[in-house]
């Protein structure tokens, strides 16, 4: 962003040529379409050209991109005819003195719509039984007789060959000639694709350039790539995401040699670029229940030289007027992670943490250590567990009660969804188990949760999106009044029930003070639409249970509705919610509202 620079310094056309356009097509619907986008003259037609010599350039650029673009709707006998003041483009010459604005007309012709008739891949690769080699067939594509001899289905059939043949770990397969033959008596295109697909090949040496913190061997480590290894563009992917997923690399890029060596090994040179080795943020969030929050974090990378992170993290929230700071809440953490650790896809993650939160229904006091392994099995499903022990004192309806709690924790997580912060389509499911002993009262307890969401996208680019989460939960355990209550359900809040307090939803003990429960069933269901490219608005409805021993009936079901806005930037949706309870009860607001970035859920 540039400030304060004179406007005369932009790039000036010093000799202005303004057209007006008059296109015409003898097809309609989606041929006409694509020769319209195809035109640079009607996508420039609000700026003038830089002279004629500028306009007859881009006029005569016109000619061949409408063809390719009839090309690609499988009409092969088309005719363009581009005429700047009434003479054809093709022979003006470039110094003509030409009327200011000057008429331009488009007329395109598109001609008969042309099929294939004989289509081949010579030398094709073979059907493989490996799942994890298999390709699309190029006939799935529209690359058969009798299908629109669309050019993009040839380009699509020609890398589907490649593919099947670098999936079976031929490296240097390759189109070496590509042969197509319009019959325009009979209207049809016969195409012979030939292949060559090379040697095999497996993975040999990676040499690391670029590095300068970082440790080398390491770097190459991480990548999983063994030498002798059979070559998998698959396996170039995930060592790719393996070198995203340090985070300490600006860049970092796979370039094979030019030639298989004669042992059959393809080296490859490993090209980075690492990134500062600090990095800090901060942020803020905002109700009309739960307050204000603020939070920064600082955090170093790389700090002995193998993508090793330290994060401390800081927060004070239920910041409200007038100002109590007895009623903020507090945190503070720092979380370790040793990328790396036993295998590629395996981080050692420890974590310590203090904090004083003061729920609607409890207040917490406490200080938790953690240390556990997380594993990427795949790009969908990531696993994890350890151990964790904390000392806490909580406030509610039981009285002042201390807590010494260690237990160990398992868990999954599935991610099939596009985004994880504007999902239109996919599915997101995660489960956890942790089994716990509190050493105050002698007891031990197990507490299981499981959650899912799905995306459904309808209309041309997911303008509309209907987006459904739920969750449950379970605590095996001693009664109510031995159980921490941070081990305890409740629900409420911004990414729970809208429309009523964080952690507000509990089991009524009969007096009207709430506890938290063993059981928790809760679920959201939200209808998306774009009204613009970057506005957009959602209505939604959220519900939730949380009982003692037994699922309440329905007149227990807290509910909360509403609408809200949204606004896509290129981090994702910023979002305003607008949520009333619909069955409040009393201490429950009137309404909330919420701000944050990315959907709900």
């Amino acid at each position: 962003m540039k400030f304060f620079e004179d406007e005369t310094e932009e790039s000036v056309i010093v000799d202005p040529q303004p057209y007006v356009v008059t296109f015409t097509s003898s097809e309609g619907g989606a041929v006409e379409t694509a020769a319209r986008n195809a035109s640079s003259l009607i996508a420039d037609e609000s700026e003038p050209a830089s002279a004629a010599a500028g306009l007859i350039a881009k006029a005569r650029g016109d000619y061949r991109r409408i063809i390719a673009a009839l090309y690609n709707e499988g009409h092969y006998g088309a005719a363009v005819s581009i005429r700047i003041g009434g003479v054809e483009a093709s022979t003006l010459a470039p110094d003509v003195n030409l009327p200011d604005p000057v008429d331009v007309t488009i007329a395109v012709t598109a001609g008969p719509l042309f099929t294939f008739n004989n289509v081949a891949i010579i030398n094709q690769a073979p059907l493989t039984s490996d799942p994890g080699d298999e390709v699309e067939l190029p006939v799935m594509r529209g690359y058969g007789a009798g299908q629109i001899a669309r050019s993009s289905v040839i380009l699509a059939a020609e890398q589907l060959a490649v593919q099947a043949w670098q999936q079976q770990g031929y490296a240097k397969a390759e189109v070496v000639n590509r042969d197509v033959i319009a019959d325009h008596a009979r209207q049809t295109v016969d195409v012979t694709i030939t292949v060559n697909p090379g040697r095999l090949a497996a993975f040999g040496d990676i040499n690391v350039t670029g590095t300068e913190r970082m440790n080398p061997e390491f770097v190459r480590q991480q990548a999983g790539l063994a030498v002798g290894q059979e070559y998998d563009p698959d396996e170039i992917e995930r060592a790719q995401k393996r070198l995203d997923r340090l985070e300490v690399f600006r860049a970092a890029r796979f370039q094979a040699a030019q030639e298989i060596g004669p042992d059959g090994l393809l080296p490859y040179q490993l090209i980075v670029e690492e990134l500062p080795g600090r990095r800090f943020g901060a942020g803020a969030s905002f109700s009309t229940v739960d307050g204000l929050g603020i939070e920064g974090y600082h955090l170093w990378r790389n700090l002995f030289g193998q993508a090793e992170r330290l994060r401390l993290d800081a927060r004070v929230a239920s910041i409200a007027w007038p100002i109590d700071t007895a009623q903020f809440d507090y945190f503070f953490g720092g979380t370790f992670t040793k990328p790396g650790f036993l295998t590629p896809d395996t981080d050692l993650v420890a974590a310590i943490s203090a904090e004083r939160t003061i729920y609607p229904t409890y207040t917490e006091t406490s200080a938790l250590g953690r240390v556990g392994l997380t594993h990427y099995l795949s790009d969908e499903l990531t696993l994890e567990g350890g151990a964790s022990y904390e000392r806490a004192r909580f406030d509610d309806v039981f009285g002042t009660r201390d807590f010494s709690t260690l237990g160990v924790y398992a868990g999954a997580t599935f991610d099939g969804r596009n985004s994880t912060v504007d999902p239109t389509e996919g599915i997101y499911a995660a489960g956890t188990a942790e089994p716990y002993y509190d050493f105050a009262f002698g007891k031990m307890g197990l507490r299981v949760t499981a959650e899912a969401r799905t995306y459904f996208g309808f209309s041309e680019n997911d303008q509309f999106v209907l987006a459904g989460r739920i969750k449950g939960g379970a605590l095996l355990g001693p009664g109510l009044n031995e159980i921490p209550p941070d081990k305890l359900f409740f629900s409420g809040g911004g990414g729970s029930v809208r429309g009523y307090g964080f952690k507000s939803i509990g089991v009524d003990n009969g007096n009207g003070q709430v506890t938290g429960g063993r059981y928790l069933l809760e679920g959201s269901l939200e209808a998306r639409a774009k009204v613009t490219e970057s506005i957009g608005v959602v209505g939604f409805v959220d519900g939730g249970y949380v009982a003692a021993d037994t699922f309440p009936g329905l007149e227990d079901l807290r509910l909360g509705a509403g609408v809200g806005a949204r606004y896509y930037t290129g981090l994702g949706p910023l979002r305003l919610d607008l949520a009333i309870p619909l069955n409040k009860r009393a201490g429950d607001p009137d309404y909330a509202i919420y701000a944050g970035i990315g959907q709900a859920f």
